[in-house]
């Protein structure tokens, strides 16, 4: 038999064996839990729409800001968050090739001269030099699914990192969104303080008139001379407050804070509708639940590898080459050299470690299962804390428009009586002060209405879907293209 019909040979045992070679190990079935039928807000949420109006892809558009726009753009390229998420899904995409490498045989080839020096019956010979040309192949078998097993726990880590990947853009998204959102609900209240500021001067200056012309006392001077003091304060304190969540924004775009700013603009703050939808539709919009139910599928085929560790090895090794004192021989019949036989390798007895193993792989399938449950749990959780946010800001939103309205009625009658010489201006300073804390209360709460509605946005998994991993999953290995490789919504 020659050496190239022993290398088929070989090669045809060596594909039956893994053709009828089996699995052992328990196969990957997604933990069960119990999500509800609907959640606990739903009735009477009037945000209802079919699943197809679902926000897809940016979802931060449903603003309709485009400066909001633009720094979520540039987010998306410079978060270091992100890129860190990114690199190290990379890393899983290369740690996935080299699991798979066992699959196939492994060759070497090595190549030597040599020249030396004997003897024959006790004279010594001349020296002689020696060529050799040699290469080996190696083919562990996977009868036993070992190597099946850990590639199907780094292909589900590799999704599970792209998960991570996905979540990473989404909490940078919904921190960008909300500390933009900050920005500008102080840019609203600091126009409203200015304002204020502008007519508490105008009303200092009445006042002191007023006083200079004997019509009013000296104490009103000093309310109305206390009362533009302390907005002014008021007013500088909004500067620290807005800086805060600028340097905020910058850090967020990967930017030094001292490079950035955000230039003061009226953004009308009304929030959008949110379709909320079933509590199941989560276990395929979140990627950070998508992210734990891959890593348990990861861990469940850990058990696979660690109960192969059990069974016998087989190896099939072969090698050939060439050797010959005679360079110009070394292709000819008599100097080829080959060799080719199986290796069966068990583990007789290693004390119990094995199976210790095999325990530690199952507790951590357990432990990845709990944290699969909890992620699911607490996505529930934060959905139906966002559609009470955004219900109870909206009832209190009307009640405390109500409020500023009353304030200012009241405002209008005081300062007609103040005018009249009826009351003095201790009574109006207090209604103005009234007054003044019923709108800033209002502009928070219109802001805590649009940052309930991001929060409610981020907690259905913004515009992420798990159709993105699929698609991954399917694409074959994801380096031969990078635009499917990572989910980029």
């Amino acid at each position: 038999m020659t050496f190239k019909a022993s290398c088929r040979l070989a090669g045809a045992l060596g594909l039956a064996w893994v053709v009828t070679g089996c699995m052992v190990g328990p196969d990957y079935v997604r933990p069960a839990i119990d999500v509800g039928s609907q959640f606990k807000e739903t009735p009477g949420w009037k945000v209802a729409r079919p699943a197809a109006n679902d926000p897809r892809g940016p979802w931060w558009s449903m603003y309709k800001d485009p400066v909001l726009s633009e720094l979520i753009t540039e987010l998306n390229a410079s978060n270091q968050n992100i890129a860190l998420a990114e690199a190290r899904f990379r890393q899983a995409v290369a740690i996935t090739q080299g699991a798979r490498a066992p699959l196939l045989p492994s060759v070497s080839a090595t190549a030597n001269t040599t020249r030396s020096v004997g003897s024959v019956s006790g004279a010594s010979s001349g020296p002689v030099t020696g060529y050799g040309l040699n290469a080996q192949a190696s083919w562990q078998l996977d009868i036993w699914g070992s190597i099946r097993r850990n590639i199907e726990s780094t292909d589900a880590t590799e999704l599970a990192l792209a998960a991570d990947v996905s979540g990473a853009r989404l909490t940078a998204q919904t921190a960008m969104t909300l500390a933009y959102l900050q920005v500008r609900v102080l840019d609203e209240q600091r126009r409203l303080l200015s304002a204020t500021v502008e007519a508490y001067e105008r009303a200092l200056k009445l006042t002191q008139n007023r006083y200079n012309a004997g019509i009013s006392g000296q104490g009103d001077v000093a309310v109305a001379s206390t009362q533009l003091a302390s907005t002014r304060a008021q007013l500088i304190d909004l500067e620290q407050q807005r800086a805060v969540f600028e340097n905020a924004v910058a850090v967020l775009l990967g930017r030094p804070p001292s490079t950035f700013s955000i230039a003061a603009a009226k953004v009308p703050l009304v929030p959008p509708a949110v379709p909320v939808g079933l509590p199941s539709e989560l276990l395929e919009r979140r990627p950070d639940i998508a992210a734990a139910e891959r890593r348990t599928a990861a861990a469940n085929a850990q058990i696979g590898v660690a109960t192969a560790a059990w069974f016998p090895n087989l190896t099939l090794n072969a090698s050939g080459g060439y050797r010959s004192n005679d360079f110009t021989q070394w292709f000819s019949a008599p100097a080829q050299i080959w060799a080719l036989g199986p290796q069966l390798a068990a583990l007789i007895f290693d004390g119990g470690a094995r199976q210790a193993q095999i325990n530690q792989a199952r507790a951590q399938f357990d432990a990845q299962a709990a944290i699969y449950r909890q992620t699911v749990l607490t996505a529930l959780q934060e959905v139906e804390n966002a559609m009470v946010q955004m219900r109870v800001y909206e009832q209190e939103e009307v009640v405390q428009k109500q409020a500023v309205l009353s304030a200012q009625q009241s405002l209008r009658l005081a300062r007609n009586q103040y005018d009249q010489g009826l009351i003095d201006y201790l009574s109006v300073a207090v209604l103005e002060t009234t007054a003044l804390n019923n709108e800033r209360t209002y502009i928070t709460l219109v802001g805590n209405r649009f940052a309930a509605s991001v929060r409610l946005v981020a907690a259905l998994g913004g515009g992420w879907s798990a159709e993105d991993l699929k698609s991954l999953d399917d694409s074959g290995n994801p380096t031969t293209n990078p635009s499917k490789a990572v989910p980029t919504n």
